[in-house]
């Protein structure tokens, strides 16, 4: 899976860093997904190389106004773009309705359908564009979720053996369990795509989680996953200074719930606009304050910086692709 950040600040947006949004997709695939979209958020786009054409679902964490701000823009320029595609946004009960409200006041009209879906009411992962999505609730001052994206339509070849064995004779069927996912119908059985792939290995994932004061929270969702992505909105210092109210982490909290859950690899985001300086208050007392804690792979989000998850299971850090023509 490759994603990158469109804004990494919290809050605010400072010169060097807007607010939040991230964008994933799988590494052989042109669909991707959004999550969070804070104001700026479709300007950032326009130097990272994601059509919204292509994008297959928005997925909110929260309504707090950092992470939800730049949605109406958003959808108006997809439908300024050309889009006739339906597009799916999930979030808080809330959303639906600051969407449509938004658009109605604004005399905003778009040209494809949007699909709706409340994170609360979700019971099972959602399969889009060739990933796996899995909502997990947080600790936040308004409902919040993580989101858990998790490799499905990965490279494979089919297992011949297998198919033969159960007595799937070759033919049109093959190519549908080659080419699709999930179940399908043969000869009054249900067949599971995926049980007759040969892949080079398990799907991987990767949570990215909104803002949260109870990391624990992830530890069932931590327990298969690669790679965390979560708030560092404050160094412990500070939090302890602001106190509980805000319900955020800090970046020793979220550290010592990664060592303590096994995670290869950790990236903090959601930064406070106080760490745009030097010396104490830059972003690296937060990575000193992790890297005391947390021994494996600790990357800071700055802003359209891209990664990619491979097969291996290591995180790689990718040069910028440029902006899209």
């Amino acid at each position: 899976m490759i994603f990158t950040f469109l804004g990494s600040s919290a809050g605010l947006p400072t010169k060097q860093r807007n607010v939040s949004g991230l964008a994933i997709r799988m590494s052989n695939q042109k669909l991707w997904c959004l999550v969070d979209c804070g104001e700026g958020t479709q300007h950032q786009l326009l130097h990272a190389p994601y059509s919204l054409n292509a994008l297959a679902a928005i997925f909110i964490t929260h309504m707090h106004g950092d992470h939800t701000f730049g949605l109406p823009g958003l959808l108006a320029s997809a439908a300024m773009a050309g889009r006739t595609e339906p597009l799916t946004i999930v979030g808080p009960e809330q959303l639906q309705s600051y969407v449509k409200q938004s658009l109605l006041l604004t005399d905003s009209h778009l040209s494809y359908p949007l699909i709706f879906k409340q994170s609360q009411s979700i019971t099972e992962s959602m399969m889009v564009a060739g990933m796996k999505v899995t909502p997990w609730p947080l600790s936040h001052r308004v409902p919040c979720h993580a989101w858990q994206f998790t490799e499905h339509a990965l490279p494979h070849q089919l297992n011949q053996g297998k198919l033969e064995q159960e007595g799937i004779a070759k033919g049109p069927v093959w190519g549908q369990i080659q080419r699709q996912t999930g179940v399908i119908e043969y000869q009054g059985r249900q067949l599971l795509c995926e049980d007759y792939w040969l892949t080079s290995h398990q799907g991987h994932s990767i949570i990215v989680a909104g803002d949260n004061d109870q990391p624990e929270l992830l530890a069932a969702a931590a327990a298969n996953s690669q790679v965390l992505i979560h708030e560092a909105t404050y160094s412990q210092e500070i939090a302890d200074k602001v106190g509980p109210a805000p319900m955020h982490s800090s970046a020793r909290q979220v550290a010592t719930f990664a060592q303590q859950a096994g995670l290869a690899h950790l990236l903090l985001t959601h930064f406070s606009a106080r760490y745009g300086g030097a010396g104490k208050m830059s972003v690296q007392q937060l990575a000193q304050e992790a890297q005391s804690v947390y021994q494996g792979q600790l990357a800071l989000a700055n802003d359209l910086d891209s990664y990619q998850l491979k097969s291996d299971g290591k995180l790689h850090y990718l040069p910028p692709e440029g902006a899209k023509s």
